[in-house]
Order: C-alpha cells, then structure tokens, then sequence
C-alpha cells in the first residue's frame, strides 16, 4: 500500500475514533494481505445507560386471542364513579384542571388494572374544560385490531365544567 494511503486512512481512523484490529495482514478469504478492518470504540456505557433496564423476555404462547374479554362494563363504572367523585363539587380552574387530569387518569389506570385483565395494554386519556356554551370534538386515531381492542368512555357535566374519559384496551399477542 502507498504512504499516501496509509496516511489517509490514519487520518480517518484518528477522525473517527476507530482503531485498527489486532489481525492485520492475516491472510483471510478474499482479503489481501494489507486489507484494514477496524472496530469501533463505542464499548463505553454511554450516560443514558445508568438507569437501563432489564431486558424483559417473553416465550411464544401462540395464543392468537384474549382468554378473558375486556370487561367495558366494569370500566365504565369506574370512569362514572371516579369522574363524579373528583368532579362534583368543583369550579373549572385552569392550573387546578391540569394537575386533576393527571391525578384522575392515575386514578383509573390502577383500578382498571386492579381488575386483573392478563394482556392487555391499557391507555387512559381525561380531558377537562369550563363549559362557556362552546361545543367540542374529541377524536383519536389507532392501528386497531376491532376483534381484540376496544374501548371505554364516560362523561361527566356540572355547573362549570365537563370531563371526558376514555380508557383503551389494546391486546399483546
């Protein structure tokens, strides 16, 4: 190999962060004797790492459907039953509704879960605005499998504000 492509390819490597590997001049298949091969450095644990997870492996259960149906009337009482406890007796204020839609969702995402529905993932959205006469769409869009998924939901209206729940149930295969 000339000195002008040694130099070259020091250069890369020194830009890159690559160095050369411990092989060189092997005779392998195909490969002349001064082909380079390089490795990256990137063996480091990077500092989004610290906090990894540990990764979760789940065997094949080749089980194309729920055993146990999403239970929409049950979810439907605990949407009336937590949107009309928490909202009752309350005035629309704007900081106050946003760390209630919060709390509210929490709220039911553990009692839905409390119902113990295997393989299931479960999605909780609460809208809540001040009534001024106005009128207001909600919509969502979802890859959905309409044999399996479904959904729930419930409204809720006083005096100053509404409250919109929906719970989606989305089956893992």
């Amino acid at each position: 190999m000339s000195d002008l492509l040694k130099e070259k390819s020091l250069k890369r490597e020194k830009r890159t962060g690559k160095a050369p590997s411990e092989g060189r001049g092997k005779e392998t298949t195909g490969k002349t004797k001064d082909s380079i091969s390089t490795v990256s450095c990137i063996d480091e644990l990077g500092h989004h790492d610290d906090n990894a997870r540990m990764a979760v492996t789940m065997e094949n259960t080749y089980q194309l459907g729920p055993y146990k149906r999403f239970p929409i009337p049950a979810v439907t009482d605990i949407l009336k039953d937590v949107l009309t406890s928490y909202l009752q007796e309350e005035k629309y204020e704007v900081e106050w509704s946003q760390k209630m839609t919060k709390t509210i969702c929490e709220v039911i995402r553990a009692r839905v879960k409390d119902l113990m529905i295997p393989r299931y993932k479960i999605v909780v959205l609460v809208h809540i605005g001040q009534l001024t006469g106005q009128s207001m769409q909600i919509s969502s869009r979802c890859l959905w499998d309409a044999s399996n998924d479904t959904f729930a939901s419930y409204s809720f209206k006083n005096s100053s504000l509404f409250g919109v729940a929906s719970v989606y149930a989305v089956y893992i295969e």
